[in-house]
């Protein structure tokens, strides 16, 4: 057994459970969850929270690093190009979190078709009278719009289509299977009761729910956004819902995090969670092992079950030897 003075560092960079991460990288790695501009120096891994950012400072004071494990799939606050010239691979977690945006997503949508925030309101404010004020709706029957049919949107559409709704996708990186395919995106806000948001923040997908395509919304929709903040325009959801277009806005993801305050998170149809729902108490658990699992895979020599930059390349020489590579 070496020491573990002489094992590889590997950081934290945000807040990472050791107890979650050390059952992998135990006895291979030394983890360092608070690490010191030493650390960071000597460090050849790193597991990178969401809003940890990746950039040229930190790479310039990681010389050693040779992979970056991200808790989650989003990478636009890692300089992938970088990372890339430097031949440091960055790792990213797309199953583990799956489950539990999903069922967020579908969450948000039930506490909003159901009213729940308003009828809570009421009970509490003693006006039991008033109940039939309030029009609760019903997600059978109704349409799910998902849009970004990737992992987490295709789960979506698994739970909603067990709760008897009609799913249709759209999806601009790939072409959904021909049961569920909407025409095009406008067709699909259209024709739905609840769209739900899961594409990756890209040049071309921000802003991609604005005021041109809110526009052609489904009278009373509800909208939930637990992609990335950026894909909604969150000025035109507030019009939608102050004009009843929208009549629910569930958001778990903003632009920036943590947000500023916006009117919209005052409005009594809007829920609002603090980018969290991947992180269940096994989400967490998974989105953990999993990056850590990369971690070692990369420094063992092996290839990652997934990175984020391709055109990584895995180096000749790994740096742990005591693991079988194949």
């Amino acid at each position: 057994m070496p020491d573990v003075a002489d094992l590889p560092v590997v950081v934290g960079l945000g807040p990472v459970d050791p107890d979650l991460v050390g059952p992998v990288l135990g006895g291979h790695c030394r983890f360092v969850a608070d690490p010191t501009d030493a650390d960071l120096a000597q460090a050849q891994g790193a597991i990178a929270r969401a809003d940890a950012l990746v950039d040229h400072e930190l790479l310039a004071r990681t010389p050693n690093l040779r992979v970056v494990a991200r808790t989650g799939v989003g990478v636009e606050r890692v300089d992938l190009d970088a990372a890339t010239a430097r031949g440091i691979a960055v790792v990213i977690t797309p199953g583990a979190g799956t489950t539990a945006v999903a069922e967020g997503a579908i969450a948000m949508a039930l506490h909003l078709v159901k009213r729940l925030g308003r009828l809570t309101t009421l009970v509490r404010s003693g006006h039991w009278e008033a109940r039939g004020s309030v029009s609760v709706g019903d997600l059978a029957g109704s349409v799910l719009g998902v849009v970004g049919y990737g992992r987490i949107g295709q789960r979506a559409a698994f739970l909603g289509t067990a709760l008897g709704m009609k799913v249709l996708a759209y999806d601009p990186g790939s072409e959904p299977p021909a049961e569920v395919r909407g025409a095009d995106l406008r067709d699909l806000v259209g024709r739905s009761d609840v769209i739900t948001l899961h594409l990756p923040l890209l040049e071309s997908t921000h802003h991609l729910v604005g005021p041109e395509l809110l526009r052609h919304v489904k009278p009373g929709a509800i909208l939930v956004n637990c992609g990335r903040g950026g894909l909604l325009d969150l000025d035109a959801a507030y019009a939608a819902l102050r004009d009843g277009r929208l009549g629910g806005v569930g958001l778990d993801v903003f632009d920036p995090e943590p947000p500023e305050h916006h009117p919209i998170f005052d409005h009594p149809d809007v829920v609002l969670t603090p980018h969290l729902m991947g992180l269940s108490r096994r989400g967490t658990a998974a989105t953990f092992v999993d990056a850590a699992q990369g971690i070692l895979d990369v420094l063992a020599g092996r290839k990652p079950a997934a990175v984020a930059n391709p055109g990584w390349e895995q180096p000749a020489t790994p740096t742990i030897t005591s693991l079988e590579t194949t």
